[in-house]
């Protein structure tokens, strides 16, 4: 099929993903820096038979995706860190009940209202959820604006195949950009799956389907969560993804995603061109973390060190920890307050830790 390359901003790039994935019902409520993502599906999402409306407030919208994606439709919402606080009841529910949808969070300074400058500390809430009970939300993280396009096929995707909500963890930086993407001229066709769970009506030919987060007794409740373990299980063990930039002979590794990825991999290369063997890995899938790969990296004799740099005081660096469980060192960098780190900022953190950590120069 011919393809086209256009410049696309990050938020416009979210919406004509979805679009491209099948998504044809949003719900949303505006809010900075993300409000792009609704506005550009406004306009597309009628183009293609689909249905756009903007609910009275974040509450409304996540439990609007309850009810479409309950009857079988891919569906998804946006909105910024103050936006997800308030849906993480209703991201609960969808969890609870085993509903797929897809929450594209453009991060924000905070704590409360904040600014609206690009940050990184939604780590938390999205990773390990704020809403009650034992469940886990999937949560990718693309790096640029052409890696939208493959994040989003693969949002609605593992949200279909696991029936479970998965947020997209973008920040302001990635949002707002302009890149040039390369997207084929016509929409692809659609192959979705099948969804016999959702309750479309039976026609009196199959019993009811029903779609619950209610379990009265205990032990009925009990097994519900046993059950959901164990499928999360199966995500930590299938779903574990990453990108590498030079880990094969690196002795600090740098661990970032999202922008951060990009600038931690342009300071590994300032890195090894003053003659330090520094690599990045920059998770794809927040949850499930690749453990198994830093620990493989902790594992290796020629790794001295861990350095995570981020856009906020030290979240991701918590999982790091926990991945490398004592093995190596592990170092944080990072501002806050919606200031992005400078790659002259981070190349002298890298250094210092270098230095302290014995990581030679070649």
């Amino acid at each position: 099929m011919p393809k086209r390359k256009i410049l696309m901003k990050g938020n416009e790039a979210y919406g004509e993903a979805a679009v491209r994935a099948g998504c044809r019902f949003y719900f949303g409520y505006p809010i900075t820096p993300q409000t792009e993502v609704a506005e550009y599906l406004s306009r597309r999402l009628p183009e293609v038979g689909g249905v756009f409306l903007q609910a009275e407030s974040e509450t409304a919208s996540v439990n609007m995706l309850y009810g479409a994606a309950a009857a079988g439709a891919r569906v998804m919402t946006s909105t910024s860190g103050l936006g997800l606080a308030l849906m993480q009841e209703g991201i609960s529910y969808l969890a609870g009940a085993e509903l797929p949808a897809v929450i594209v969070n453009t991060m924000r300074g905070g704590p409360g209202i904040g600014n609206i400058a690009p940050a990184q500390a939604d780590y938390r809430q999205a990773v390990k959820g704020g809403g009650n009970g034992d469940y886990r939300t999937i949560v990718l993280a693309p790096t640029s604006v052409p890696e939208i396009f493959p994040v989003m096929e693969l949002a609605f995707d593992l949200a279909d195949r696991y029936r479970n909500p998965v947020i997209v963890l973008s920040d302001g930086m990635i949002g707002q950009m302009m890149e040039p993407v390369e997207i084929e001229e016509e929409l692809p066709p659609l192959d979705l799956p099948e969804k016999p769970w959702a309750t479309t009506g039976t026609m009196g030919r199959r019993p009811k389907n029903v779609i619950k987060t209610d379990y009265l007794e205990p032990e009925e409740l009990e097994r519900h969560n046993l059950r959901l373990a164990e499928k999360y299980a199966q995500i930590e063990a299938e779903e574990q993804r990453w990108k590498e930039f030079a880990l094969e002979d690196a002795e600090l590794v740098l661990v970032a995603f999202g922008t951060m990825a990009r600038l931690a991999q342009a300071a590994a290369e300032v890195l090894r061109s003053r003659g330090i063997a520094a690599g990045v890995l920059a998770p794809i899938t927040l949850y499930p973390f690749p453990t198994r790969r830093i620990r493989e990296l902790a594992d290796s004799p020629g790794v001295r060190s861990f350095l995570t740099v981020e856009m906020s005081l030290g979240q991701l660096v918590e999982d790091v920890r926990l991945a490398v469980e004592g093995r190596k060192p592990v170092s944080f960098f990072g501002r806050t307050g919606g200031i992005v780190p400078t790659l002259d900022e981070i190349v002298t953190a890298a250094e210092d830790v270098a230095a302290e950590r014995g990581v030679r120069s070649r």
